[in-house]
């Protein structure tokens, strides 16, 4: 059986209780120390189980991808209102008031009586006077053409592409926390159970040396340190609950749960499988190149920048515009709102606005649109080189991690064979309890390092997937 496989079901499994060898009655030890039942460590909470499964998915709705998903329905409503000012404009407007004219002098225009032909002018002084005025109204405007509202739209389309896959890439690294999360708390429970395995041998240890001092074997100091390795194990598990808690909490906030809600991370059956190889580094930079949200975002923002520039420049170009009004006025309500074949007044216009000098502002956004290109263009540059490195990085660790898990279960399997030894030489009575207690302990550490190591390989894994792009590719993106 593989080493791995071997390491990896003793971590999980406690050794088998051996026989009690029975004392000799010629024997007569002196009086045992107090073997009164010590408080067993307390279990290990069972926790709401969640799966690797469940946390990837619920890790893409954390908090922070919801944000960013946000940013995309903002920049949906940005293109719709770049539409809307190329789509008809129509406005409907009503009023009724009155207009109060008091005493005023006017100077009239009359045939002079005196002389024929000619006219003289006469002041007429006129009574205050008051006249009511109603008003109902239409105007339709249409942008015939305007260069820069056409490419404002097709920019605000751009720019809502690429937010869409700033989010895919933000979803991307809420996951990830979230997988390493789990396998944290997942790590924490298998430590739990190596530790409570730990735990169980001291005790057969405890009873072994209880066994052999009343049978005159060995003598008192055997028992006593066998007691005192037990309440060792015993802290060091009581301790490790504290950690199960933290990592529960953990957890459960970055997937947008209670705080107080106590998880419970399902096996995923990595600890009895063997991991398979890395991908070749030609095949994982490949996939970044193609599949990373990030370099698609950058690049989508440099198309962006790149209409800005024609945005610009289209101040130079001339804009037309069509309008039409529809209007009904009159001094009585009546005939404005209840004669529609009266007070009617229809116009219509075709507008040219050209603007010949604008203060030389448009060459200076033209400029400030170029350098903004320039700018997207060096931080995509930048990405490519910093995401190149970190796949390599990505692989190489996972490569690594790769090795330290085989040497780490070569290492259990050992320290297991050491244990059953050094336990066969105790119970013969040729070996002692402080040798016993050394391959425990070194049993206990190469379980550890072996569930360590197995862990941090899926994490360094699924950070290579992340830094493909291939982490959850398809349907969940």
């Amino acid at each position: 059986m593989n080493a791995f496989v071997i390491a990896a079901a003793l971590a999980a499994t406690p050794a088998p209780t051996p026989a009690t060898p029975a004392p000799t009655p010629a024997t007569s030890p002196a009086p045992p120390i107090d073997s009164s039942p010590v408080t067993p460590p307390p279990p290990v909470s069972s926790g709401a189980p969640i799966s690797l499964a469940q946390v990837r998915s619920e890790g893409r709705q954390n908090v922070q991808a919801i944000q960013a998903l946000l940013d995309v329905a903002v920049a949906n409503e940005n293109v719709n209102l770049s539409r809307a000012s190329l789509l008809p404009q129509i406005s409907l407007d009503s009023s009724a008031g009155k207009i109060w004219f008091g005493r005023r002098q006017e100077f009239i225009t009359v045939p002079d009586p005196a002389n024929p032909g000619q006219f003289i002018r006469n002041a007429v002084e006129t009574p205050s006077t008051s006249t009511q005025n109603y008003d109902l109204g239409m105007s339709l405007t249409q942008v015939i053409y305007d260069r820069a509202r056409w490419k404002q739209l097709e920019q605000s389309g751009v720019v809502r592409d690429a937010q869409k896959d700033q989010a895919r890439e933000e979803a991307d690294t809420s996951e990830l926390e979230a997988i390493r999360r789990f396998f944290t708390l997942y790590r924490t429970q298998a430590t739990l159970g190596v530790l409570k395995a730990t735990v169980e041998r001291s005790e057969q240890q405890v009873e072994r040396a209880q066994a052999l001092f009343q049978a005159g074997r060995m003598g008192r100091n055997e028992e006593i340190t066998a007691q005192v390795n037990l309440g060792t194990d015993r802290i060091n598990y009581t301790s490790t609950l504290g950690q199960l808690v933290a990592d529960q909490t953990q957890l459960a906030v970055w997937l947008a749960r209670p705080g107080t809600e106590a998880l419970s991370a399902e096996d995923p059956g990595v600890l009895t499988t063997e991991p398979p190889p890395a991908p070749s580094i030609n095949e994982a930079l490949a996939s970044a190149r193609v599949n990373r949200p990030l370099l698609k975002a950058l690049q989508l923002r440099i198309r962006a920048a790149e209409l800005q520039q024609s945005i610009a420049r289209s101040e130079y170009l001339p804009r037309l515009v069509a309008q039409g009004l529809y209007n009904r006025g009159g001094p009585d309500a009546t005939l404005v709102f209840t004669e529609p074949r009266l007070q009617n007044r229809f116009s219509a216009a075709v507008g040219l606005n050209w603007d010949l000098f604008t203060g030389l502002s448009t060459p200076a956004s033209t400029r400030r649109a170029e350098a903004d290109t320039r700018k997207a263009q060096l931080n995509l540059e930048q990405a490519a080189r910093e995401i190149e490195g970190e796949v390599r990085a990505a692989h190489r660790r996972l490569e690594a991690q790769l090795e330290a898990a085989r040497l780490a279960a070569q290492n259990a399997e050992a320290a297991a064979l050491g244990l059953t030894v050094q336990e066969q030489r105790f119970r013969a009575g040729v070996g002692s309890t402080l040798d016993v207690r050394d391959a425990q302990l070194s049993l206990t550490r190469a379980e550890l390092a072996l569930l360590e190591n197995r862990i941090d390989v899926e994490i360094a894994r699924y950070t290579l997937l992340r830094a493909m792009g291939a982490l959850s590719p398809g349907e969940s993106k």
